[in-house]
């Protein structure tokens, strides 16, 4: 008897996009043309607060942007790729800490 396959229920998400992935459904609905500053990023955006681990935590587009080296970003890809240390690094410290800790070991 082999087991029935999973359902594919359209209501609920399979994955939480959190990081670039997450940026990445801000910035397909934005009109930004590159080369563009940081500024102009984050107006275009409206300054969201882009989720940065699976617990929720996130981050204002504009602190993040302050990580950076550059003010000015050749195209998106470039903003991606210079956000994503930046994003990595916050999931990393929130992850090491105390809250943390307590909620990857809940089961919720």
């Amino acid at each position: 008897m082999a087991a029935r396959p999973p359902q594919q229920d359209t209501s609920s998400p399979d994955a939480v996009e959190f990081g670039i992935a997450a940026l990445v459904g801000h910035l397909d609905g934005a009109d930004i043309e590159y080369p563009a500053t940081r500024e102009e990023v984050v107006r275009a955006l409206g300054d969201p607060a882009v989720p940065y681990d699976a617990s929720g935590n996130s981050v204002a587009l504009s602190e993040a942007m302050e990580a950076l080296p550059k003010r000015t970003f050749e195209s998106e890809q470039e903003l991606l790729d210079l956000l994503h240390p930046v994003f990595e690094e916050y999931r990393v410290s929130a992850s090491g800490s105390l809250l943390g800790r307590l909620r990857a070991m809940l089961p919720f």
